[in-house]
């Protein structure tokens, strides 16, 4: 059985950000990366839909090692692929990635102080086996497979098409016709714009409103500012005035809500149609960053509600029929094109098997450490990005903090590390305080987290970089053993420590 020092699941922002981080801090660790899909890329080699873009400016959502060096600040899907792709063959992190390997259980040995991880390879019948000492989940947060799909009476009238933004058909020709996108997030405040310059006319029909932020795709100040000085410097500047940016943002949005709320409608008013009825299709029932906003750049989302391209109905599904949709209202909406933009399936790890000395693992039972690790769980971390911020921006730190640990761990002859919750009393609240459908749908599955550090998730990049960079690593929660090498003897049993993180 091959063995590794390091493996990590993942070839999408997050993994290619840890293979970086292992290759210039933990150089003396061998690792690889093994991707389920054929191409590494992750959301932004899945993602096809018309118009698929950023959310994030690319200067937060962009390595911090890796310039983004693109007018466009925020980007197009293809040119993120691009980026990832040229990022890993420039740092060589490509030689460590094994596509079409989809990992489907890992099992902790204590006797090696080992992860066995069983994999299948495309096209092989047989499952195969790798261990690892550290096992590091970079595979994102949702469902794969499939996305979030709620079953619409009627369906099997409609003569048109139904097709979710998840699994875009390449055939699909909607030029001249009839749209309706059901959803107000991300994906359908992006489809909308970009169907409606071709088709008849798009409607977005949505439940209930999303707080929206038009904001140029070009960031004018920092292309500037790329011309003046070496790229690096530039982008280093550009990349912390948007952080602290977001950071005031946020903190004045949850200070003052309804204050933020009257800003963000007051500044779409000017880019609408006179009559446009804001209070109706605009005005979300929940506070500022209760969800995550929606970027609208160069305010295209609006420009097609100006020129009658596109509209907004907001009013709820009572059935199909064969030409469209009836409404609750009693209203019917006719289609040839239906996109039920209704949001992510929600899937830690991917939905990987996880046991410990033959004992199955429930995450749900444990506290999380620092959003990364978790109670009475060794040498396994996973990647979550932030929810008011760039995902990016979380990954990098993560990636960083588990070589922080690492290090730490050879330089003491250690092969364990784990968080153990030793507080009867830390009370467990949700892993994400968000009241976005697809998060609700599935927090019971999720770790908990406490209400005191280190087992409190902290939205805030700048709390963050300090714990993980400069927060001490022996800090009373993390234990560490020396375990057993496996090159050593490997049938002798292993110092552990009892797992104790069940809530």
């Amino acid at each position: 059985m091959e063995e590794l020092d390091v493996l990590v699941v993942g070839a999408g922002l997050s993994g290619i950000g840890a293979g970086y981080y292992l290759q210039a801090q933990c150089p003396g660790r061998t690792y690889a990366i093994f991707e389920g899909r054929s191409q590494l890329g992750g959301t932004w080699d899945l993602f096809r839909y018309p118009g698929v873009r950023s959310d994030s400016d690319m200067y937060t959502l962009g390595f911090a090692f890796r310039p983004w060096k693109e007018a466009k600040a925020i980007a197009d899907g293809p040119d993120i692929l691009r980026y990832l792709q040229d990022t890993a063959k420039a740092y060589k992190i490509d030689r460590h990635i094994r596509t079409g390997h989809r990992v489907e259980a890992a099992a902790w040995d204590s006797r090696r102080s080992q992860w066995i991880v069983t994999y299948r390879v495309e096209g092989e019948a047989e499952a195969r086996q790798v261990a690892c000492n550290f096992l590091h989940m970079c595979s994102g947060y949702y469902n794969y497979e499939q996305g979030y799909r709620p079953e619409f009476p009627g369906e099997a009238q409609f003569r048109g098409r139904i097709i979710h933004p998840q699994h875009w058909p390449q055939d699909l020709d909607y030029s001249g016709k009839r749209v309706v996108v059901i959803g107000s997030g991300a994906t359908a405040v992006t489809l909308v714009p970009a169907m409606a310059q071709s088709a008849a006319h798009v409607t977005m029909l949505q439940r209930s409103p999303t707080y929206m932020v038009s904001r140029p795709a070009e960031d004018r100040f920092a292309n500037v500012l790329r011309k003046i000085l070496p790229s690096k410097l530039a982008y280093d500047l550009i990349r912390w005035r948007n952080v602290f940016l977001q950071l005031y943002f946020y903190n004045v949005t949850r200070k003052h809500p309804q204050k933020t709320k009257e800003a963000l409608l007051e500044r779409l008013r000017p880019l609408l149609p006179p009559d446009f009825d804001v209070a109706t299709h605009l005005t979300p029932r929940y506070n500022p960053w209760d969800q995550r906003l929606c970027l609208v750049p160069d305010a295209d989302m609006f420009e097609a509600l100006s020129k009658g391209t596109a509209s907004i109905v907001t009013d709820e599904i009572a059935s199909f029929n064969e030409t469209g949709l009836v409404l609750k209202s009693g209203a019917t909406l006719e289609a040839d094109v239906v996109v039920t933009a209704t949001g992510l399936d929600m899937k830690l790890m991917h939905g990987v098997q996880l046991s410990m000395d033959g004992v199955p693992l429930i995450l749900s039972d444990t506290f999380s450490y620092k959003g990364i690790m978790y109670s009475g769980v060794p040498n396994l971390s996973s990647t979550f990005g932030y929810t008011n911020a760039s995902w990016t921006l979380k990954a990098d730190l993560t990636a960083e903090y588990i070589c922080r640990l690492m290090r730490h761990m050879d330089r003491h002859g250690l092969r364990e590390c784990r968080p153990v919750n030793d507080d009867p009393n830390l009370a467990p609240a949700p892993w994400l305080d968000f009241s976005s459908g697809y998060v609700q749908r599935a927090m019971a599955a999720w770790p908990k987290q406490g209400t005191t550090a280190p087992w409190k998730v902290y939205q805030n990049y700048a709390l963050d970089l300090l714990a993980f960079r400069f927060g001490k690593l022996e800090d009373g929660v993390m234990r560490f053993a020396k375990g057993r090498n496996p090159a050593g003897d490997p049938g002798a049993p292993a110092p552990t420590v009892t797992p104790t993180g069940a809530v």
